[in-house]
């Protein structure tokens, strides 16, 4: 019997766990303008330790034993033919080609900053953009961080702690961040930053430049349509979630009113019995947490059932964001249930349990050691 055919665009996190899952079951190819998996989480973590941050969230497909079996892309997206069943690929080397497909999966996530971006990067590009941005942060005596999400509350901490001789200053809008977390989360988080001296200005709404798309480190002074005086420093990080859908090649069929893909409770475009959505593209609920809550599980088998004739199952998405905020630190790392309750694996755990078994042997299905000659080098 033929094996269908699966086509996922776009392998960030949720787009290569879902490629692991149905590597086993399917013909699967995946399409990334990014030669490995860059992910876009702990952003704290990668602008202040980069080495530490690219060991485990840039891994080569080829360190994935699950990947083996998938047929990797370097391309971007440009079109969709939905009724031909046809993907369209801007490949790194310069030539178009198509890949037909028998179920699609669209996974090509959200820009956000510049450090989610659905630019074409070589390994190269993607060392010298991460040691660019941490050498910009490390020469400034001082740093402005805008936003209230976990990506500027883990910024500033992390910023702070790793160079603890610079003020640094988190401006948030409304009376404290994490809005989306349970409010205990914050009373705990709100701790470690006043620990490590970072200044809160809480009711701090920005004025963004026009035309600026939060898509660099500036060192202009901030100004506030809340009033306040305008606020400098050497380096300003914009962290604000000013969140773009990376849909620009999808049909507005396809699309809500905002760009995410539009998906049932099974994950699949309604209407298209056959093309699903997972991540931050995804419009599952107004978190779109379909990303954080290892939903590849739940896709894979309803993409399986779907090509099969069988019934599919809903995505129950949670009401609160979960997780860890401020990422993995010296004395270990903190991660907060929907409830706002922390549990902490200690420093000793992280490299021997939590990275090597419950990360890469569980989530991942294994990762093989990395090769220091196929390594960029981050300075």
């Amino acid at each position: 019997m033929t094996r269908p055919r699966v086509v996922i665009a776009g392998l960030g996190d949720s787009g290569v766990l879902t490629a692991i899952r149905l590597a086993k079951h399917a013909d699967v190819v995946g399409v990334s303008v990014k030669p490995a998996l860059v992910s876009g989480q702990e952003l704290g973590l990668r602008l202040s330790r980069p080495q530490q941050w690219a060991r485990d969230y840039w891994l080569p497909f080829d360190r994935f034993p699950r990947l083996d079996a998938v047929r990797t892309v370097h391309g971007a997206v440009s079109g969709v033919d939905l009724d031909g069943r046809t993907l369209t690929v801007a490949c790194a080397d310069g030539v178009s080609r198509d890949e037909p497909y028998d179920a699609l999966i669209i996974a090509t996530g959200v820009s956000n900053g510049f450090w989610r971006r659905p630019t074409m990067q070589s390994a190269g590009d993607v060392a010298a953009e991460l040691t660019a941005a941490h050498a910009r942060l490390a020469t400034a005596g001082s740093v402005i961080v805008v936003g209230g999400g976990a990506a500027a509350v883990s910024s500033a901490a992390n910023i702070a702690r790793t160079w603890p001789a610079k003020r640094v200053d988190l401006y948030f809008p409304g009376p404290r961040p994490l809005r989306e977390h349970h409010p205990r989360v914050w009373r705990t988080v709100e701790g470690r930053l006043l620990d490590a001296r970072v200044g809160l200005h809480p009711d701090h709404r920005a004025l963004v430049p026009e035309g600026f798309g939060c898509d660099r480190i500036t060192d202009d002074p901030v100004r506030w349509s809340t009033g306040q005086d305008p606020a400098a420093a050497d380096a300003v990080l914009w962290a604000i979630g000013k969140v773009r859908p990376n849909t620009d090649w999808l049909p507005t069929e396809l699309l809500d009113d905002a760009g995410f893909v539009r998906v049932s409770a099974d994950l699949r475009a309604p209407g298209h019995p056959t093309v699903f959505a997972i991540g931050d593209v995804a419009a599952t609920d107004p978190l779109r947490s379909s990303a954080r809550n290892r939903a590849d599980g739940l896709l894979a088998s309803n993409v399986r059932a779907a090509l099969t004739g069988k019934p599919l199952r809903h995505y129950r998405p949670p009401t609160r964001r979960w997780g860890s905020v401020l990422g993995a630190q010296p004395e270990g790392l903190e991660v907060f249930a929907p409830s706002g309750r922390a549990f902490r694996f200690p420093a000793w755990s992280i490299e021997r349990v939590l990275y090597p078994w419950i990360v890469r042997r569980g989530i991942y299905r294994g990762v093989r050691p990395n090769d220091p000659l196929k390594t960029a080098r981050i300075d």
